[in-house]
């Protein structure tokens, strides 16, 4: 079961509060300000600041 289109409308990034949108695999969500990717894990995103990866 993928993330509903409900919950990624709501989701913000933790760190700026901007948008993120799933990335190409839709296994992360993307902060294109921040250049975070959370994970996400058993359809669940993991959105904690300390456990996204940054993307160069």
């Amino acid at each position: 079961m993928a993330l509903s289109k409900e919950l990624l409308d709501i989701l913000a990034c933790p760190k700026c509060k901007g948008d993120i949108h799933l990335n190409e695999t839709q296994d992360g969500l993307i902060c294109d300000k921040c250049k975070l990717l959370y994970h996400i894990k058993d359809d669940i995103p993991i959105m904690l600041i300390d456990e996204a990866t940054r993307l160069e």
